[in-house]
């Protein structure tokens, strides 16, 4: 069954969209990430127009997100006030990053420029978190005691100034990388679409050394309000906001959301580090591939859409 999406103008099989969603969803309960960075390449594979699909996705991974982060904040493992002080960043990223997107656009570079750093930033990450996760797993499977927070030691980031103390997540930081992490990915969620989950994970628990068990719903609740804040100013700014094709992931990335919740549960984390990585290099090379690859028709006046 097609519906047709008036902003990206071109018709879309709905159980494929509905497909999306769900899969997106899962994952971002799953992993603790908002999926954007899975949906936003999944929506231009469709041909999707890559603007429509940035500003589309981080609607979709608004919803995804609220999910995750209510069951997460019901069993206790949410810090609201860390998440609280990366929503400043966040919110400074994500206008920043708002203006460079329209910059972009109206030089006809958008495009180009977004796939570009896709492939550069998913392959970079997934590269690293691969070879820290099975690293990781190497070490628990010869039993030896895997620590990200050792007494008495402390890295750069615990020797900077303006510190606060975080009750739920038990430490006492500096605000300085807190707001410089969220402005960062504020940054990517208005130019690409993601959540930014994939980064924010990672860097809270090595940078930060936030307890591994407040990471995923602390990141998740950052991610509701960039990407809430992002969608309303890309829709009034950029008009790039497809409304039917947002509710329609939407609706099955929230249900699918909650079953990603409890299957999370039931792995280790480096096993759960493991697949994001290997999730992230896939979609990646995916990409990589569309980028290099000559396309089969070199010449078209058609756009590109769902029969």
């Amino acid at each position: 069954m097609s519906i047709y999406l008036p902003i990206a103008e071109l018709s879309v099989n709905i159980f494929i969209i509905l497909g999306m969603g769900a899969t997106v969803g899962f994952l971002s309960g799953m992993f603790g990430v908002g999926g954007g960075f899975l949906i936003t390449p999944l929506l231009i594979f469709y041909n999707v127009p890559p603007a429509i699909a940035v500003a589309t996705g981080a609607n979709q991974v608004i919803a995804s997100s609220i999910s995750g982060a209510i069951t997460h904040f019901r069993r206790g493992s949410l810090d609201v006030k860390l998440g609280s002080v990366l929503l400043v960043g966040g919110l400074l990223g994500a206008t920043l990053g708002i203006w460079i997107f329209s910059a972009l656009r109206a030089l006809g570079q958008l495009d180009l420029i977004i796939s570009l750093l896709y492939v550069a930033l998913l392959s970079t990450v997934g590269s690293l978190m691969l070879w820290e996760s099975v690293n990781a797993l190497r070490r628990a499977a010869r039993n030896e005691t895997i620590s990200f927070k050792r007494t008495g030691q402390h890295n750069w980031v615990h020797r900077l100034p303006f510190k606060m103390r975080f009750k739920k997540s038990r430490i006492y930081l500096s605000v300085i990388p807190v707001v410089t992490l969220g402005f960062g990915v504020g940054i990517l969620t208005a130019v690409m679409g993601v959540g930014g989950g994939f980064i924010m994970v990672p860097a809270m628990i090595y940078l930060l050394r936030v307890p591994a068990n407040v990471v995923v719903g602390t990141s998740l609740f950052q991610i509701i309000f960039v990407s809430t804040y992002s969608t309303i100013i890309q829709a009034i700014t950029n008009h790039s906001v497809d409304i039917v094709l947002a509710f329609i992931l939407m609706m099955s990335g929230v249900v699918a959301a909650q079953y990603g919740v409890r299957a999370g549960q039931k792995l280790r984390a480096e096993q759960l580090r493991a697949l994001l990585a290997l999730l992230i290099l896939a979609v990646g090379v995916r990409l990589a591939l569309d980028l290099f690859i000559p396309p089969t028709e070199i010449y078209s006046i058609a756009r590109g859409g769902a029969e």
